[in-house]
């Protein structure tokens, strides 16, 4: 006869309460109960690429058939304190089970998450995607978000941030000095950007609204997915510049202790969904697109050539050694190795 559910929590409750008091660590639990949903973090909406995939992944995992996973979507980093960069701490907490984000804010938690935004490590969309399949760094960066607590399912390139300002075009570092802009909450990126003379600034959307209305901020950095959400150009920021210098990744990750009580058929799921997703999203193609759509709108979008690229690269040069120093050189060799074998431009 099988006990009841009722039954089977006070068997586990007793079992856990004994564990305590005789001195050992709780058990931890991991299984899905029947009809029960797993909770699938993102930091951001599916009108920007990032929460469209994550959003697609959680369609794909509960999809009728073999290894089906019941998950609940919850955008916004709601899960993390409203905060993308406290996600993966999140994730690996178990206040999430899964989670689609970006390898720039998940490197406050995994530094060798960081390689992806080293300053013009992979100036080119062709060198960022070689750098996300490379197996020889997908490995390296398993490794460090399992040691984190966390299973790495799949990588994908995500985009580049760029800068949108009111004050004049950005064609050399000497004009990026000065510039009050608003810039994501990771220290790696605004080391970069002070490195370029700008004064970045963290500030939640209605602040800096009330922020840029008051003539206190010249601008912001971000993808052009997210600068075209933002309206840059209804609010003055009619220059846009095409750095193509900080890229970023998308990473799909499941909490340790529920990739481990996963099922083959259901991490195999996992892997395809995450796959498919990733594949139906075209986060490149959107970013390209999302640059075609504020120069409709009224911006002037400047692309840097290969040779002002390089002058950015060598005005960012303290930064960027600071943070290969904190990827970590293993991490860096690998992504470098991709790179060059990337097809060229």
């Amino acid at each position: 006869m099988r006990p009841t559910q009722p039954f089977r929590r006070r068997l586990l409750l007793l079992c856990t309460l004994g564990a305590v008091l005789a001195g050992a660590p709780a058990p931890h639990v991991v299984a899905q109960e029947a009809g029960a949903e797993l909770k699938l973090s993102v930091a951001v909406g599916p009108v920007l690429p990032l929460g469209k995939a994550a959003a697609r992944w959680g369609e794909l995992l509960a999809e009728p058939g073999e290894g089906a996973i019941a998950v609940k979507l919850h955008p916004g980093a709601s899960l993390a304190e409203r905060d993308p960069g406290r996600e993966f701490a999140a994730l690996k907490e178990a206040r999430a089970d899964l989670a689609a984000g970006s390898a720039l804010q998940w490197s406050l938690q995994v530094p060798a998450l960081g390689v992806f935004a080293l300053p013009w490590i992979a100036p080119e969309d062709a060198q960022l995607a070689a750098m996300a399949r490379d197996a020889g760094l997908r490995e390296l960066l398993r490794a460090r978000v399992a040691a984190a607590g966390a299973h790495l399912v799949a990588l994908a390139p995500l985009g580049y941030r760029e800068i949108a300002n009111r004050v004049r075009p950005i064609r050399a570092p000497e004009d990026v000095a000065g510039l009050r802009l608003r810039a994501t909450a990771s220290p790696l990126l605004q080391d970069v950007l002070r490195a370029l003379g700008a004064v970045p600034q963290s500030l939640p959307f209605v602040e800096a609204q009330a922020a840029f209305a008051a003539g206190s901020l010249d601008g912001q950095e971000g993808l052009p997915s997210a600068l075209a959400a933002a309206r840059v150009v209804v609010r003055g920021q009619r220059h846009v510049t095409d750095l193509g210098g900080i890229g970023d990744a998308m990473v799909f990750a499941v909490r340790s202790a529920v990739w481990s009580a996963w099922s083959p058929a259901q991490r195999e799921r996992a892997q395809a969904a995450a796959e498919r997703a990733i594949a139906e999203t075209k986060a490149l193609e959107a970013e390209q697109a999302a640059l075609r759509q504020l120069a409709a709108r009224g911006a002037s979008v400047l692309r840097l050539t290969g040779a002002g690229q390089q002058a950015f690269r060598t005005a960012a040069r303290e930064a960027d050694v600071r943070w290969r120093a904190t990827v970590g050189a293993e991490v860096v060799e690998a992504a470098e190795r991709a790179v060059a074998g990337a097809p060229p431009r």
